[in-house]
């Protein structure tokens, strides 16, 4: 019963506290994370006995053998119920405790005989009988059995020396162990402190991070016009954008545009002018060449022929394009201006604007459903801040702290006679195995003194003083044996009963559990309530509460709230009420009514000056016409090739006014080539090129303007009609983003609460330390292994008493012997 109210202590200790846990870590959504402070605790959940637990587990390997039969769990619960008749139900107990008993019998007719017998013994030896005559006989086996003796009483000493040593590990291990007991104690009792004092500040620190989820609401929520707004902002930028985008690249176009048109225009004008100046050296050049050519040399053969050749090719010398049957570019020139006198760009940058202006149109709708939000938060706050005084805790921790204290100062008053008496028990434990060592070293000290001593060739009446010697100690161990023996006996017979019965009474089923299963007998502690633990904690008998649970959840370091279902009591979940919150904040978000309908991404003027651009006649000008004019050489032959050619032909003719004429000719060709054609061809090419360029700007530019005034219509269309569902989403969205910071708060303080605040493992831990560790691993086990021990020891003095009484005649100086013919 002491172990049941002992427990039962512990969990009404922990009832009242619902107490402390390890550390806790949770983040939320967008950077919200709870942390609950860690709880270190000094006493170790385990305790491990060291290299001698291998003796531990021999000595119950053992006592398996000697009790095999399994727990009496009837017999416990007739007890616990009072219901157990002895006349009647004694045969159940010397069935279950047979083994102990026949063991325990056993030992008791040793310590009842063993004196007798020694009596006896004495008496026989003192008449001359039982190997007390001084006279040994010659025997053909006389050397071998002195050496069987010799090895067989080696061998039972050295059992004995194994028993002794059992003891004397026993004996110093349980005063080790108590000697830490106070140590045990006060870190038990430390640790179940910090659990009842870190209790309540745990509590008021989960429900004090209402304060961060707060704050971080508010931020949010004055942040609106960048989270609400900028919300639907980003919704509607893909469709709107790329529209605003498209304007405003085409406004650039248009420029661009004009100032292609003006730079084709003008350097056509300055192409004509320059094919202009081009035909008039080329008439010059071959009107002087006609004029030499009328030189009378060319009459005169062979000088004819070639005046004849180079009249003919007189022909070449001429423009080769038609620049001057290009129309003109003033029209769509004075179209694009008409076009550039409505700016389109600062009508687009409008449109940009305006739909910018999103958010902060968002801010200005929301300012009193903004404050409404926060009035039901700070409502919230103060019901979270008057739970900490609704938990059923701060009345009672006074009395249980009290507790503590007069539990430790019971400790320490009661702990130094504790180790006063384990002091005398450790002087009779160790009186007890030194009596055992003096024994076996008396039988140590006669085998050594007389196989040493002993010589073979001596007879029974001249054995030397050494061999006598040995023969005297084995008789010294003999009489010492039957002296103390039965006292041995008597110790190992009550320390083995004791011991023995707390092992496989205690011990045994604690660490299986069956204690606990037998204590969650329904009605067998009280017999109006179906479950005990259940009735006194929660005073609700028919609640499925059971020993084994609490104490195999407090292992697992679960919370008390949820190890003690204390939730039939207070319920959190009703206190909390996460839903209810939830919806009265949904309500204020249902409330918020956004109105974005005067969005204009391009007025009338605009789309009035895209169409007129579009009707400018840029996409109708003959740009291949333009093209194939560019493309041709300015002369109808290479004046450089024409030149080198004249200037050839000129040299084959002899010297005169002829060649001198002709070679000044092709000089003013090369020059025309240089100073003029060229720098045409360079002009032509890149108009050449502007015109390209020009022509794939308007390259269906109508198409281009119907397209962009399409998804402007989309666009705006868009805008008017299904704004309201994408603003009506954001604000879904935003109101779950304020409201899921205190559903997770809640479902956090929940979860803390139930299952993470106030780990019971320390009162597991005090519990495993009362029974597990001080009764049975600082107690129990040691007294086992010294009974354990010293029960071999003793009744391995039987047969060495044998021996040794047998062995001392083959040692002893004998006063008479038989005649000895051959001495081996």
């Amino acid at each position: 019963m002491a172990l049941l109210l002992g427990f039962l202590l512990l969990l009404e200790l922990c009832w009242d506290t619902s107490a402390l846990g390890p550390l806790s870590s949770t983040k939320g959504s967008d950077g919200l994370e709870f942390e609950l402070p860690a709880t270190n605790y000094e006493t170790k959940d385990s305790y491990q006995a060291g290299p001698i637990s291998v003796l531990f587990q021999i000595v119950q390997v053992f006592l398996r053998v000697v009790q095999p039969h399994p727990f009496p769990e009837d017999i416990l619960r007739k007890i616990l119920q009072k219901k157990f008749d002895f006349s009647t139900d004694y045969d159940k107990i010397i069935y279950y405790e047979i083994g102990i008993i026949i063991c325990a019998v056993l030992g008791l007719l040793f310590v009842i005989l063993m004196p007798l017998v020694g009596f006896c013994f004495g008496l026989c030896r003192c008449c001359n009988k039982c190997g007390g005559e001084m006279h040994q006989r010659q025997k053909k086996n006389g050397a071998f059995l002195r050496k069987y003796f010799t090895v067989s009483l080696l061998v039972i000493c050295i059992f004995i020396s194994v028993g002794i040593i059992y003891g004397f590990v026993a004996n110093h291990h349980l005063r080790t162990r108590i000697e830490k007991t106070r140590k045990l104690a006060e870190s038990n009792l430390k640790d179940l402190r910090t659990l009842l004092i870190g209790t309540p500040a745990q509590i008021n620190y989960v429900l004090s991070q209402y304060t961060s989820t707060k704050e971080k609401a508010f931020s949010d929520l004055d942040n609106i016009k960048s989270l609400l707004g900028g919300g639907i902002h980003d919704q509607l930028r893909p469709k709107v954008i790329p529209v605003l985008d498209d304007i405003k690249a085409m406004a650039e176009s248009i420029k661009e545009t004009r100032e292609a048109l003006l730079n084709v225009n003008n350097t056509l004008k300055e192409l004509k002018m320059s094919t202009a100046q081009l035909n008039t050296s080329l008439s010059d050049v071959k009107r002087n060449l006609e004029q030499s050519l009328n030189d009378p040399m060319c009459s005169v053969p062979p000088v004819a022929t070639t005046c004849n050749n180079i009249r003919m090719s007189l022909g070449q010398l001429d423009d080769n394009t038609n620049l001057g049957q290009l129309p003109s570019l003033d029209k769509q020139i004075d179209n694009i201006n008409n076009v550039l006198q409505t700016d389109l760009s600062s009508l687009v940058q409008k449109g940009y604007k305006s739909f910018n202006d999103i958010p902060e149109m968002v801010q200005n709708q929301t300012t009193d459903i903004i404050s409404d939000v926060k009035r039901t938060l700070n409502s919230l706050g103060s019901d979270i801040e008057n739970m900490s005084e609704q938990i059923p805790i701060q009345d009672k921790l006074s009395d249980f702290i009290g507790y503590i204290n007069d539990t430790e100062t019971y400790i320490h008053r009661n702990l130094p006679t504790l180790e006063e008496y384990d002091s005398y028990r450790w002087l009779g434990g160790l009186i007890v195995c030194c009596l055992l060592t003096l024994i076996v070293v008396f039988y140590y000290l006669g085998l050594m003194c007389g196989t040493f001593g002993y010589d073979r060739h001596a007879t029974p009446t001249r054995r030397g003083c050494v061999s006598n010697t040995g023969g005297i100690f084995l008789m010294v161990g003999v009489g010492i044996s039957f002296l103390f023996c039965w006292i041995l006996m008597t110790i190992v017979v009550l320390t083995f009963v004791i011991g023995g019965n707390m092992e496989k009474l205690v011990c045994e089923p604690y660490q299986n559990r069956k204690l606990f299963q037998i204590l969650d007998t329904p009605y067998l502690l009280n017999e109006n309530w179906k479950y005990y633990l259940s009735g006194m904690v929660l005073n609700k008998p028919d609640i499925n509460l059971t020993f084994e649970q609490v104490y195999s959840d407090c292992k697992e370091n679960k919370g008390i709230y949820s190890t003690l279902k204390l939730e039939n009591t207070y319920n959190i979940s009703e206190h909390l009420n996460i839903q209810e919150h939830s919806r009265n904040l949904s309500n204020d978000f249902k409330n918020m009514n956004v109105n974005i309908d005067n969005i204009v991404l391009l007025d009338a003027a605009g789309r009035k000056n895209l169409m007129d651009f579009s009707s400018s006649g840029v996409d109708t000008i003959d740009y291949n016409v333009y093209l194939a004019e560019m493309g041709k050489t300015p002369t109808k032959v290479n004046l450089l090739s024409f030149a080198d050619d004249l200037d050839t032909k000129a040299n084959n003719l002899p010297q005169g006014s002829l060649k001198q004429s002709l070679k000044n000719n092709a000089q003013n060709l090369k020059t025309i080539h240089h100073g003029q054609v060229m720098p045409l061809e360079q002009s032509m090419s890149t108009i050449n090129q502007s015109i390209k360029e020009l022509q794939h700007k308007s390259s269906g530019l109508r198409v281009k303007v119907a397209n962009i005034l399409s998804s402007l219509d989309s666009a705006q269309d868009f805008l008017q009609t299904r704004i309201s569902s994408v603003i009506v989403k954001e604000s879904s969205k935003y109101g779950n983003m304020i409201i899921g910071y205190f559903e997770h708060y809640l479902q956090w303080v929940k979860i803390s609460i139930t299952e993470q605040i106030a780990a019971c493992k320390p009162v597991a831990t005090a519990l495993d330390s009362a029974v597990d560790v001080f009764l049975c691993s600082y107690i129990i086990d040691p007294m086992n292994l010294f009974w354990f021990g010293i029960g071999k020891a003793t009744i391995f003095l039987l047969p060495a008493i044998i021996f040794a009484v047998k062995l001392a005649k083959y040692y002893r100086r004998m006063d008479s012997e038989d005649v000895y013919d051959d001495i081996l």
